[in-house]
């Protein structure tokens, strides 16, 4: 099967100079602090949400060169990711992540929400710089979304009465704000006609929720070793997502079981065992297609180019991950 990165191929060139930025970037004058930069992005990781920026930057400026605020906006939004990456593993108490040592394994919780506010930090101040003040408001939402996603997280665990509504806006929050506004910079910073920069929105708003439906649907289905962390792991802390709420539903007695928070032996694997059997999985596959068919939808107005249709190939190949 084709691999993400493959996708990536039109903006090869522009996502290794970006690696090489990023640990410049964080400059921290403390070695902590650039210890923890220098594993969190000499750690590698896909680059997905960097590659978005360039391909619409690249998408947007088809006879002319991408500009060094259109990368350093993707420079911006690979570390607002990774500082929401680091404050995460905090909250969830994780150890690993993608099987590399997280920053709160290795330096211990209070470093790590150091080095996650730092991050963010050092991004607003590089924002900031870009001197683009609809592009500074639109990222600076991103980080507010972030953590209004972890606060509504946290307090809806095992709450049975979440709607798939508050679900998908929790999502939004949490993933796909930062892929549509990073994604709609980066058309601002191209001087894009408003229905481009609109869509481009759109498209990275229905992309993001996707891509967190199959993530959540992974969850049930993929092996830890793919995961990088115990399957039903998300379920396991009261974190109830898409196959979850299909599955509650379906069968009653899986709201029981959340309810009594999995006090009881088997309780947990009998949920994901019942979740596994119910319609949840499939119905979920149905929400992610949905929301990849819309971001495509959204890409009518783009000319035609290799950027484009990588954008396209992208939306769909994350619903190949689901199987």
């Amino acid at each position: 099967m084709t691999s993400v990165t493959s996708l990536f191929s039109p903006v090869d060139a522009d996502l290794g100079i970006l690696a090489n930025n990023l640990k410049q970037l964080i400059g921290a004058k403390h070695p902590i602090l650039s210890a923890a930069a220098e594993h969190l992005f000499g750690a590698g990781g896909k680059r997905l949400r960097p590659a978005i920026v360039l391909l619409v930057a690249r998408g947007t400026m088809l006879d002319q060169e991408i500009t060094p605020r259109h990368r350093r906006l993707a420079e911006i939004t690979e570390m607002i990711h990774t500082a929401s990456l680091v404050h995460d593993d905090v909250l969830d108490e994780s150890d690993t992540r993608r099987r590399v040592a997280t920053v709160n394994s290795l330096f211990g919780n209070r470093i790590a929400v150091l080095a996650g506010d730092f991050l963010f930090a050092q991004s607003s101040w590089y924002l900031a710089n870009l001197d683009n003040l609809e592009v500074v408001k639109l990222l600076s939402e991103v980080i507010r979304d972030f953590a209004e996603g972890e606060i509504q997280q946290s307090l809806n665990r095992f709450d049975t009465d979440i709607s798939l509504e508050s679900y998908l806006e929790k999502s939004y929050y949490k993933t796909a704000s930062l892929m549509a506004n990073s994604a709609k910079s980066a058309a601002l910073l191209s001087d894009a006609t408003n229905e481009i920069t609109r869509d481009i929105y759109h498209y990275g708003r229905h992309f993001g929720l996707a891509f967190q439906i199959v993530d959540d649907i992974l969850d049930f289905t993929a092996s830890s070793d793919i995961l990088g962390k115990p399957a039903g792991s998300d379920l396991a802390s009261g974190n109830l997502t898409a196959p979850v709420l299909y599955a509650m539903e379906e069968n009653p007695y899986i709201t029981t079981l959340i309810e009594r928070e999995f006090s009881e032996e088997g309780d947990l694997e009998t949920a994901i065992a019942l979740v596994k059997e119910s319609e949840g999985i499939e119905k979920s596959r149905q929400l992610a297609a949905y929301h990849s068919c819309q971001a495509i939808e959204h890409l009518t107005t783009f000319k035609p180019s290799e950027c484009s249709q990588a954008l396209r190939d992208l939306a769909e190949y994350i619903l190949h991950r689901m199987y």
